[in-house]
């Protein structure tokens, strides 16, 4: 299947990756690409695989076969604390933000390689505009923090290092509707005009495939099906499983 990803090298690239936690394999051969400028979902059940995918790409968990490549790099033996330098910067699921730190302090830690003080100013302005909230915040712990503010504060923290490719793992988890819709507003708007690539792990897989490019279905760690997005949202076998129809 072709795919917008196949004219030039991808900015991300798997082919074949596998991966394990002890002796159960998690990945059982993935392949999957994302050009720059896209937005690519991954979507599936629990169990399938997508979070994996994510820890398999930021060397949290390692992989035992296959290739994973970056800007056209071999990225496997890199430490996931190198990589936002090279910007790739991964939003885990559940926030992961220091509760104990200030909003702005957190913030600062996502930019913590950068000696550009200049730059990281200005870049922190550039999330107080993108999330007003946390700018009426910044002072505060961040495990003050609601829910929404706190995936806000996870998002302008990664911000910070300039990504190229930026992966969101379950950004709407626990959130309200309409505060998970507000994240995934400036989430379009950050790929838009800034131009970040963005890989998406998601359960609402309707909102997924709606903002992506195109769209991996993950079933117990295998890719199924790959298109694009909106031959997702228009399958009726995808509609059953994932869209609740």
């Amino acid at each position: 299947m072709t795919s917008a990803s196949d004219s030039t090298q991808p900015l991300l690239e798997l082919k074949d990756v596998t991966a394990h936690y002890g002796r159960i394999q998690a990945l059982k051969g993935i392949t999957l690409s994302v050009a720059a400028g896209e937005i690519v979902s991954i979507i599936g059940a629990n169990g399938a695989g997508k979070s994996t995918t994510l820890m398999t790409i930021c060397n949290i968990v390692k992989a035992s076969g296959g290739t994973l490549t970056y800007q056209g790099k071999d990225i496997r033996g890199i430490n996931a604390d190198k990589l936002p330098m090279m910007g790739l910067c991964q939003v885990p699921e559940g926030r992961r933000i220091f509760p104990r730190l200030s909003v702005a302090e957190n913030l600062d830690m996502g930019a913590f390689f950068r000696r550009d003080h200049a730059g990281v100013k200005k870049d922190r302005d550039h999330v107080f505009e993108l999330f007003p909230r946390l700018k009426e915040r910044r002072h505060q712990p961040g495990g003050t923090l609601s829910g929404g503010e706190q995936q806000m504060l996870a998002i302008g923290r990664a911000l910070m290092a300039r990504p190229k490719l930026l992966l969101l793992d379950e950004p709407s988890l626990g959130l309200a509707p309409l505060i998970a819709k507000h994240i995934f507003e400036i989430v379009k708007t950050i790929n838009r005009e800034a131009g970040v690539t963005i890989l998406l792990v998601e359960q609402n897989a309707n909102i997924a495939l709606k903002m992506s490019t195109r769209g991996y279905v993950l079933e117990t760690g295998s890719v199924v099906l790959e298109d694009k997005a909106e031959a997702l949202l228009d399958n009726a076998e995808i509609r059953k499983a994932y869209l609740g129809e």
